[in-house]
Parts: C-alpha cells; structure tokens; sequence
C-alpha cells in the first residue's frame, strides 16, 4: 500500500515529524512529534504540535497511534499533549528500557523513575506488526545510534528515525550512551534491504551546502549514493569513519532537558517538594 504522509519541519530543531494515514479508513499515526522549549527559560509551547492538530482535524483524521523512533536528544516530545487532544497510544521500541537504565543513572532518575517502560502505552517487539486502518505496518528494531531505536514499516513508507539521513549527509552518529557503530552498521543493513523503490523518510535534515530541505528518499537512493554507508562501504570502514567523526562532535544543546523528559514518554519528572518541576544537569558527565 502507498499510505498518504505529510511531514512537518520544525526549523529550531531541524527535526520533521509526519502524519501517516489510510484514505479510506480515515486513521493516522502521528510520528516524532515536537514539543517548543525555550533553552533559556525553561518554558515550553505547543506551536508545532498545534500544526499537527490543525491538519489532523482538518482532514478528519483518528489519531491511532504516537509513534516515536526513539529517544530524541535533540527535541523534546509532545506526545502527551497530542495524546489529550487527539487520543492514540504512546509507542517506542521496546529496548526503551536499556536507554531509561542508563540516563536513569546518568540523571539520578531516583527509586520512583521506572526502567521498566510502563511510562509509554505499548513497546514493540522486533518484527511486531500492527495496523492504521488497512495500512499494514511493521517493526524493525534498529539499534546503534540509541539502544531504543526503532523503524517503522507501513506500506511502502519507512520511517527511520536517526538511523539514516538524506544520503548527502549519512547516518547518525553513535557516541551517545549506549551507542554502537557496528551495532548501526547491521541495523542500517536491515534497512537497505528492503525493496528498491520503498519510500524512506527521516527523522532530520540539516540541508548540507544550502541545499533545500529534503526528508524523503529511497532504498535505491540510500544504497548508491550515501556517503557513509553506500553499497562498497564494509563494516569496518563504516565503524572507523563513524567513529571518527563522532570524536569531533559536540553534544546536542537540548540533550539535557530532552533525554529527561522523553525517557518519561514525554511527561516531567515528579514535582519537588515546592511544587515545582526541576530538571538536572549532570556536571562533567556526558
């Protein structure tokens, strides 16, 4: 099946979110949904979910599923804001519990701060298929650039979160907590494995040499002309120049605020004792 898709670019963030849906049926997912902060202030808006609200309403859409790739260290999510207002449930990779273990303690989550993913609505497993109306969907767990991540298979449209880029720029990188360049390397395989012309669509673009903004490409694409990881890359070479090039990167400047927060399934941390909700910074730890 060829799923209808709309993407939706958040320029502070360089991240697109989508809505994916059945024409007939009328039911959509919405994935990687953008939650506004203001680094400075500490304050959060919703003008980006509100774009996906407004479309979703506009088409007469029924929100089934909010899917995320991952954990994003780049944006924080508005899955439970959408989820009030539009319904569907809140579904991650299973392996969601390696990440919330590890920045747990990287974070002193403390004894209340559950690893055990029970924040999301579902975890899927590798291979676990489900539905958004007649769209078959399927999913590949695709670990590497975070233990969690996942890709999602509807139709001839994947959603591929981190994993890959548009081929000018090349895949994710891997030296987050938790993160394995050859662990990358056989997810991304799994990937490039699927049909030629199957529609891939990333999580991120950041539109190298002031080309225009892209996030849609193909297996064929991918295979024959990303810089990274084309068709003559070996593993080897692909875990080196990964590596490599994350030695020289710096961390993502949401990365402490957006971890804590989408470790929750998008939620705070509990109040303090005043009432307020307070976010940690770990000193000289990441």
């Amino acid at each position: 099946m060829t799923p209808q898709v709309k993407g939706f670019f958040d320029q502070n963030t360089c991240t697109i979110s989508y809505v994916i849906w059945d024409e007939g049926k009328r039911e959509c997912a919405i994935i990687d949904p953008v939650l506004d902060y203001d680094i400075a202030s500490g304050r959060t808006a919703t003008d980006s979910a509100d774009l996906l609200v407004n479309f979703i309403k506009q088409q007469s859409l029924t929100v089934i599923w909010i899917l995320e790739t991952h954990i994003h260290a780049d944006h924080l999510s508005s899955a439970p804001y959408l989820k009030g207002l539009l319904g569907g449930k809140v579904s991650i990779g299973c392996q969601v519990t390696q990440v919330q273990a590890i920045f747990g303690d990287i974070f002193d989550a403390g004894e209340t701060f559950s690893t055990d993913g029970r924040q999301f609505d579902h975890l899927f497993q590798d291979g676990e298929s489900f539905q958004i109306g007649d769209i078959e969907c399927r999913v590949l767990l695709t670990p590497g650039h975070t233990p969690a991540c996942a890709t999602y298979i509807c139709g001839n449209a994947v959603f591929v979160g981190d994993t890959l880029f548009m081929p000018d720029y090349g895949t994710a990188r891997c030296d987050f907590p938790g993160g394995d360049a050859a662990e990358l390397y056989h997810s991304i395989q799994k990937i490039l494995a699927l049909p030629a012309e199957t529609r891939l669509f990333m999580c991120h673009d950041y539109a190298p040499n002031g080309r225009p903004i892209a996030w849609e490409t193909t297996v064929t694409e991918q295979k024959s002309a990303n810089i990274h990881i084309a068709d003559s890359v070996s593993e080897a070479d692909f875990v080196s120049t990964r590596e490599g090039r994350d030695k020289g990167l710096s961390m993502p400047k949401l990365i402490i605020p957006s971890v804590q927060i989408n470790m929750r399934a998008g939620h705070p941390p509990e109040p303090a004792d005043n009432g307020k909700v307070y976010l940690k910074v770990p000193f000289n730890t990441l």
